[in-house]
């Protein structure tokens, strides 16, 4: 089958077979596999998985008759959703569980910073504190802590290097730098995912499901998965395309329920779209 596929401001002639989408498919699933070596870094620096997901959406979309669309790859196309509708939702598991684990170590932090106090200023009830907090912190800040508390100078070695120890590990503890790394690189994957729903699934709800299918058959019903999928990730209005995937739960989310800044303010996606095999 041949499709015209504008690159800059050249009009180039390519010819995409099944085989080739099948491939092509493939590749993607690589690309969204959390355990994969080589997997989505930034959307809108990865020329190669946007080219990859257009040319998917252009057979759908431009493949003449419908009614005779090759199984195999709708089939693959129908997985593809599939997959990427499952691991959208285990990322919003994992992003709920890093909140959950960042306010748990603000929480610590605080009640860090009141022990520490005690410690220092000598409070009769400094020794209790410290048992209190020594299930949540390591034994390396509880020794820092009892040996503040024991220190009868702020001026020796021992007791300003308690000091700073504990001072570390509650900085640690506000800044949550890993957790903020691991939601970034979940956020990117998700806008991935997204990507796919917004391209893919909608091109795949206008072709008829193939019979013979049970599997695919009994979940069609008005493409089931596609549908919630894309209540998830598409609004109403089209507007452009990055202002979709801004617009979808999953960005809401992050943006209003962990504060993390997501980098979104990017102009737009490049118009013109290298050829990959």
């Amino acid at each position: 089958m041949s499709f015209f596929k504008k690159s800059g401001i050249v009009n180039v002639r390519m010819v995409i077979t099944e085989e080739k989408i099948l491939s092509n498919i493939g590749k993607v699933l690589k690309l969204i596999d959390p355990n994969s070596k080589k997997q989505i870094i930034q959307l809108e620096d990865d020329a190669f998985f946007q080219d990859l997901i257009g040319s998917i959406k252009t057979y759908l979309l431009e493949y003449p008759k419908k009614k005779n669309f090759p199984s195999s790859v709708y089939k693959a196309a129908y997985e593809l959703v599939e997959y990427a509708t499952n691991q959208f939702e285990e990322n919003t598991k994992q992003i709920e569980e890093l909140i959950r684990q960042r306010e748990k170590n603000i929480s610590l932090a605080t009640k860090l910073k009141s022990v520490l106090a005690a410690t220092q200023k000598k409070d009769k009830e400094w020794k209790e504190k410290v048992k209190e907090i020594s299930e949540d912190v390591s034994e390396d800040i509880v020794q820092s802590l009892n040996t503040i508390g024991r220190c009868k100078t702020d001026k020796s070695e021992n007791y300003t290097s308690a000091v700073k120890l504990v001072n570390a590990r509650i900085a640690n503890l506000e800044s949550n730098l890993h957790i903020e790394i691991d939601m970034e690189r979940i956020e990117d994957r998700s806008k991935a995912l997204s990507y796919i729903g917004i391209e893919v699934a909608e091109a795949l709800k206008e072709i008829p499901a193939p019979s013979g299918n049970t599997a695919i058959d009994e979940a069609q019903t008005e493409a089931v998965v596609e549908d919630e999928f894309l209540s998830e990730t598409r609004v109403e209005v089209k507007p452009s395309l990055w202002q979709r995937i801004k617009n979808s739960k999953f960005i809401r989310i992050i943006t209003n329920i962990t504060k993390v800044r997501i980098r979104i303010d990017v102009p737009a996606l490049p118009e013109g779209r290298g050829n990959n095999n």
